[in-house]
């Protein structure tokens, strides 16, 4: 493989001496840049520019070609195993997504497959190779999944939910079918993410969007206890070096020791969270990803800047930090503003290393 040219992303996550904290968002390549949108059109729809390698390549190097990014991270969606499950994921306008089959009986989720990562979801393993090769080394590709409490709440839900109550009542209602319907995700996760690791990607986050959602105990039960589980099966080391492995919990300040504990070697932080607390308490287990409000980013540049060397001040000096929001970039920010922090990043950032 390409030697890489930039891999600061990396010895961050390694907490290795780096010369800037390099910087990536979350949503990266979205719906905030109008070259995206292009895509998305020619694709037809949001799966089927998923589903198209080249596409999915196109628009993983769309912000890489605007902006000084530090990784790239493959174009899909954390739906894409739940699909290959048979549920038949679709999106509707204004809606988000939705499932033709809802998990929701302790005979459908026995029914459940374990899809296979090159055979059900080639697409996605042939979108990392065609990325790697496009990148030719400028930085690194980062590879994700969502995590099995997260797909659960989707898959038994049938779509969105702002209370989770079908997946909370079968958690409370029938622990052991949810814990099923949790393995079989954890095994289809495992699968999914060393495959794409054997496709090129170089590092790899799993979003536990909704672990956030649970009381503590329900929280280390269903969610983290799942999450410790996929990263002990993980491919560590590919093309001669590690392959450094993220978890981000949304709202997941409260279990940050657990975490760190974990096996991952960096933890996600939302904005929630003071990151020089954040510090102290995982001490030099884990790297640290994170954490701006993505709202700032509909600010000034002054505040953008502002906010920035705030983060970093509280950070402090030395490596282990990847700058990063604190959640996904929204639709509506000016492309210019994101360029204003990514440069922030790098320039205010020099005077921790």
């Amino acid at each position: 493989m390409t030697a890489l040219k930039n891999d600061r992303f990396l010895r961050a996550l390694l907490k290795q001496p780096v010369d800037v904290t390099p910087v990536w968002m979350m949503r990266q390549a979205g719906r905030y840049l109008p070259e995206y949108r292009a895509s998305r059109q020619k694709a037809g729809d949001f799966m089927s520019l998923c589903r198209n390698p080249e596409l999915a390549c196109e628009v993983t190097l769309q912000p890489l070609d605007r902006y000084p990014l530090d990784a790239a991270i493959l174009f899909s969606d954390i739906l894409t195993v739940p699909d290959a499950m048979g549920l038949g994921l679709y999106f509707e306008t204004g809606e988000g997504p939705r499932f033709r089959k809802a998990v929701d009986s302790r005979a459908a989720i026995e029914a459940l497959p374990i899809p296979d990562a090159e055979q059900d979801l080639g697409y996605v393993m042939e979108a990392v190779r065609t990325i790697r090769r496009e990148l030719n080394g400028r930085v690194p590709l980062i590879g994700f999944s969502g995590s099995p409490w997260t797909l659960a709440t989707y898959m038994v839900e049938g779509g969105s939910s702002k209370d989770f109550r079908k997946s909370k009542a079968l958690l409370y209602d029938n622990p052991q079918a949810m814990h099923l319907l949790l393995d079989k995700l954890a095994q289809a996760v495992t699968s999914y993410l060393n495959g794409q690791i054997r496709a090129g990607a170089q590092a790899v986050q799993i979003f536990d969007t909704w672990g956030g959602s649970l009381s503590d105990a329900a929280y280390r039960e269903f969610s983290l206890a799942y999450m410790e589980r996929i990263v002990a099966g993980l491919t560590r080391e590919n093309d001669g070096r590690p392959v450094p492995v993220i978890l981000f919990t949304k709202n997941g300040g409260l279990w940050l020791e657990a975490m760190a504990a974990s096996g991952a070697d960096a933890l996600g932080l939302d904005w929630t969270c003071d990151i020089r607390n954040a510090r102290e308490r995982v001490g030099d287990k884990v790297a640290l990803q994170g954490n701006m409000d993505p709202t700032v980013l509909y600010a000034n540049p002054q505040a953008i800047r502002a906010e920035v060397g705030r983060i970093l001040e509280r950070y402090g000096k030395g490596s282990g930090h990847v700058f990063n929001l604190g959640h996904g970039i929204t639709p509506e920010v000016d492309p210019a503003h994101a360029g204003v922090f990514i440069e922030a990043v790098h320039e205010l950032s020099a005077r921790y290393h």
